[in-house]
């Protein structure tokens, strides 16, 4: 047993006698329907993570997928803003019910929960951490073929123990070009690897500007460091999403779902086709969904 061990393994990282042959994975709500739980992470804020979060819901969506996400920024939560929706979740003697944007993307949020939307949400990590839990554990979500959690930003205590009780078919990193952006990004990939959760991809946001007069792509944040970092992590897919107004003008006004030009929408064809035939990891516990 580690020394202080508090006896939560549900928030700690040591590898101690005391917890094996346990496992911390919880158990999805008995009436949820999951086939693939993806998470998509960065190494800190401010890097785009929830806007291509919601991108890669939306592009999953649009190919007939029944998608859903999951928002686990609790603090800072954005994914119901940008698809438009304001309704507060609701719930009955059964479980909670996540609400549903117009194109049908399943979701819950903390945003959902709150008498208003701009209520701040001042809670201590282990709250927080028992909050997304419940996300996982005691809301209802039908017949998803793809959930998507927005993780919340760094290698802090809520991500790690997202990491530990969710069964994560694998996780997609977020980043920007510049060379500090991607040391923080690879202490999130490291903590990845070191939870064996796979990386799928990774998604290089504000990447370039492309000049509206000449057509010319302007590295406004530095040059491309993502394919460096895809190559020294054997990371399989990755995407550049540009600097686009569009983009900004679709999530402000809750339209994410109706962007003509999704950028990661052949990304997540290279990361549907790196699940396919692995096992499910959402598949013990929960119903079977389509194959």
């Amino acid at each position: 047993m580690a020394e202080n061990c508090s006896h939560d393994c549900s928030s700690c990282g040591e590898d101690c006698p005391s917890r094996e042959g346990a496992s911390l994975k919880k158990q999805p709500h008995a009436m949820s329907d999951i086939k693939r739980v993806i998470a998509v992470v960065s190494g800190k804020g401010g890097v785009g993570k929830s806007m291509t979060c919601a991108l890669l819901a939306a592009a999953s969506q649009a190919k007939g997928n029944v998608t859903a996400v999951m928002d686990a920024d609790i603090t800072g939560p954005s994914i119901p803003k940008m698809f438009g929706v304001h309704d507060r979740a609701r719930g009955d003697e059964f479980g909670i019910y996540p609400c549903v944007s117009k194109e049908g993307v399943q979701m819950m949020s903390m945003n959902l929960l709150l008498e208003k939307e701009d209520d701040p949400v001042v809670w201590r990590g282990a709250l927080i951490s028992g909050t997304v839990l419940q996300f996982w554990t005691d809301v209802i979500w039908q017949g998803v073929d793809y959930m998507f959690v927005d993780m919340p930003p760094g290698t802090g205590d809520v991500p790690l123990t997202l990491f530990q009780s969710i069964p994560l078919d694998g996780i997609i990193v977020v980043t920007t070009p510049q060379d500090l952006v991607g040391m923080i990004v690879s202490k999130a990939i490291n903590m990845a690897q070191m939870m064996n959760v796979p990386i799928l991809g990774i998604v290089e946001n504000m990447s370039y500007l492309t000049c509206p007069d000449c057509g010319r792509k302007i590295s406004v944040f530095g040059e491309s460091v993502v394919d460096s970092i895809a190559l020294e992590h054997n990371i399989p897919a990755v995407a550049k999403v540009p600097i686009d107004r569009e983009l900004t003008l679709a999530a402000d006004a809750g339209k994410i779902e109706d962007v003509k030009n999704n950028y990661l929408s052949d990304f997540f064809d290279k990361v549907v086709a790196e699940l396919k035939d692995k096992p499910l990891a959402a598949g013990n516990g929960a119903k079977s969904a389509k194959n």
